[in-house]
């Protein structure tokens, strides 16, 4: 549906935006307490903002303006391609680097192929030595979901027509395989390289844009940023602003583009030195994607995306190797390539999608303003059908109705009877998950058998009879390891979140052993039908059906296990004992959408983005709006509030980790929030949920310049939901 159609009451989605902004507000507020009062809180709708923006969005959205999808084909048989583990990219040997005609170092001009920056910190100002140098080319290539044969299906779940690349019909009934999907990919890849690096040992990488070439004559459809350009983002890196990867540096020097275009390179030098050189600031998963301004969501749906586990080899901590340190699962191998594998150190990256079905018309405000004139929107696209399907201007956020683990959608993995470390990693465009790790007798039933239509395909498969089997033993959340082990029933992933988790596979929670050929199912049980926010999970509204199976381990053959679970893993950096006196001076600045559509529908202190400013805070509690500026070596309190509207926030910080201090007006260093038991860890990234405020205690240490805070539901990341803020001298 396009922005301008009209409902069937003959109002226009932007007519009937701004009337909820303006004039709409008496009809808002007397809904509000009246009869869409109970469905407004029931679904977090209700703010402190007050019934009026909660209700006039809740009307826009939820009664009025509908957004088409295509229903993805059904996957005929789950659970048969293996999961995809990724190895560790080997870095350059020196002896090529050398033969490079514009090799890295740190002078000026060195940092990338304009020769117009610098790198800030070279690592032998540290006392480190030269980075290990890597090679990333970004490629338009192919990526195949899954070799199982499909069967096209509409929103009913009944069998329906497709079409083959000619656009040419097909009846309904007829299984298809699927076409290859057109993909952005580091090194032509989804997901692509792992790069296992370790403190100490700084790493350069070289990107380089390869976008223009089309060697396999692939049609690029219609999302992905238009001019090829990219902008990698290491995150969350304690990196220079020149190695960040955020538009607000990007606009302003190096390529004073969105990002680097064609047969443009950069060298982004990511120090592996803990912020402020304290150990207990180390982290231990990091992720790389894209970050062009404005198409960062299409981007990274498109496929730029890459893993960098971080290991700390100090005093054999955490290094890989459970016979020494903490003892955490994991053998390594060092290869003689210079690069090293981790056995039983699994990576395991979430993605959903939503492939074409060749009749849903394409059109948003990307096409009205002519960014992809080849595709010829407003127009459906049969010679795409079963190729992902984006819309870059979703209003609440894109979600898919596949759910991939390492770029393969439901995959089984044979593990060994031991004990594993998984990596969880959630770089969905707009999907939360909430996993748990459940048995089943029956095994996977479609959700279209099951009679279920429209949003409940999502995730297309159920386990009717599942139940929770077994534990996750919880080591890092996405600021590192955690002070202590935490057992959880099941857990959150927000996008962006990383989460690292043991879990023993030769016994069940009761205590009963497994055996060989058992199967355990990591199931998600949150029901979101829409980048608004969920509609079930644990913490709201359970629903005991929607159990979605997403990966299949089976249990295998015993082996050797010299893996400990400690009891200690690292400690948090100090909070100040009068972190409290702080508060008058805090930093505020609060998500919200705002009050009509179009590129800057999503706004920080009622303003979008601009890469050329840093955002003044809302009036605290001194009566001060100063600049999101901070001095280099300063501390402060930051307060993050979500405006309402019923929408989560999952919202980033650039450059270093926080810990979370009050939410919604509770001290969490005493008691911490049931809801959000991360709380205690380091983090980069803040879950908001409807209406939340949450304070956080920050530093800012080591580099001076600019840097980006936005939202990772990257749908209002990309319209204007992001703010820049500088570190000074």
């Amino acid at each position: 549906m396009s922005d301008e159609s009209e409902n069937t009451n003959g109002l226009r989605r932007r007519a009937l935006i701004r009337l909820g902004a303006a004039g709409g507000a008496g009809a808002a507020l007397a809904a509000a307490h009246t009869w869409a009062g109970p469905l407004l809180a029931r679904r977090g709708l209700l703010s402190p903002d007050g019934a009026f923006a909660a209700t006039a969005t809740a009307l826009s959205d939820e009664l009025f303006y509908i957004e088409k999808y295509p229903t993805s084909p059904l996957i005929i048989s789950p659970f048969s391609d293996p999961l995809p583990i990724p190895k560790a990219l080997a870095p350059v040997p020196k002896s090529v680097v050398e033969t490079w005609n514009n090799p890295p170092g740190p002078g000026p001009g060195q940092q990338n192929s304009l020769r117009n920056e610098q790198h800030q910190l070279w690592p032998s100002r540290i006392g480190y030595p030269d980075p290990i140098v890597y090679k990333i080319n970004v490629l338009l290539r192919t990526h195949k979901f899954t070799t199982s044969q499909v069967l096209p299906i509409d929103s009913d779940g009944n069998p329906t027509r497709s079409f083959d690349s000619l656009g040419r019909r097909i009846d309904a009934g007829i299984k298809r395989t699927l076409p290859l999907s057109t993909i952005y990919g580091f090194n032509g890849t989804f997901p692509g390289p792992m790069i296992n690096a370790e403190y100490g040992k700084p790493v350069l990488v070289r990107f380089e844009n390869h976008l223009d070439e089309n060697p396999l004559s692939l049609d690029r459809q219609d999302f992905g940023s238009p001019d090829l350009s990219f902008l990698t983002h290491l995150h969350n890196g304690h990196t220079a602003p020149e190695s960040d990867g955020n538009p607000h540096y990007s606009m302003v020097s190096g390529p004073k583009h969105p990002g680097f275009r064609p047969q443009m390179f950069v060298d982004n030098l990511y120090l592996n030195w803990p912020a402020g050189g304290d150990d207990r600031e180390k982290q231990s998963f990091f992720w790389f994607h894209d970050h062009t301004m404005d198409h960062t969501g299409s981007n990274v749906y498109k496929g730029m995306v890459g893993i960098y586990p971080i290991y700390d080899p100090k005093s054999g901590t955490d290094m890989g190797d459970e016979r020494q340190g903490l003892r955490l699962p994991g053998v390594r191998t060092n290869n003689p390539d210079g690069s090293f594998d981790v056995k039983y150190d699994v990576p395991l990256v979430f993605y959903d999608c939503r492939l074409d079905d060749g009749v849903t018309i394409h059109k948003d405000i990307h096409d009205v303003q002519g960014e992809f004139p080849a595709a010829k929107n407003p127009a459906t696209h049969p010679e795409w059908w079963g190729k992902t399907f984006y819309k870059h201007f979703p209003n609440h956020g894109f979600v898919g109705d596949i759910f991939t683990v390492n770029g393969t959608a439901a995959p089984v993995m044979e593990v060994k009877r031991r004990k594993y470390r998984f990596r969880f990693l959630d770089a969905s465009v707009s999907r939360i998950y909430e996993f748990k790790l459940m048995s089943s007798t029956q095994g996977p039933k479609s959700s279209a058998s099951l009679g279920y239509q429209d949003d409940e395909l999502e995730g297309q498969y159920r386990i009717p009879d599942g139940q929770q089997c077994m534990q996750f033993t919880q080591i890092a959340s996405d600021g590192g390891l955690l002070p202590v082990p935490i057992k959880r029933d099941s857990f959150e992933l927000w996008p962006a979140k990383r989460r690292e988790v043991i879990v023993d596979f030769t016994k069940y929670q009761d205590g009963t052993p497994t055996t060989k050929g058992d199967v355990i199912y990591l199931t998600n049980v949150m029901k979101m039908p829409n980048g608004r926010m969920w509609s079930n999970s644990s913490r709201f509204f359970p629903d005991p059906k929607y159990r979605v199976p997403v990966l299949k381990f089976v249990i295998g053959d015993t082996a050797p296990d010299d893996s400990k679970i400690p009891t200690a893993l690292r400690p948090l950096p100090p909070l100040p004992s009068n972190w409290q006196t702080m508060l008058d001076n805090r930093m505020i600045f609060e998500v919200k959408r705002g009050s009509v559509a179009g590129e800057t529908e999503w706004l920080i202190n009622g303003k979008p983005f601009d890469p050329a400013k840093v955002l003044a805070s809302l009036p605290n509690r001194a009566g001060r709006t100063p600049l999101a500026q901070q001095k280099t070596g300063s501390f402060n309190l930051w307060e993050l509030r979500n405006g309402g509207g019923g929408w989560v926030h999952p919202f980033h910080l650039h450059m270093e980790e926080h810990r979370t201090v009050m939410r919604n007006g509770r001290d969490v260093t005493r008691t911490v929030d049931s809801g959000h038991p991360d709380d205690v860890s380091k983090e980069d990234l803040t879950a908001l949920d409807p209406g939340e405020s949450v304070i956080v205690y920050r530093g800012f240490r080591d580099f001076v310049g600019p840097y980006v805070a936005h939202c990772h539901n990257l749908a209002h990341e990309d319209h204007a939901m992001m703010f820049g803020w500088e570190i000074t001298p």
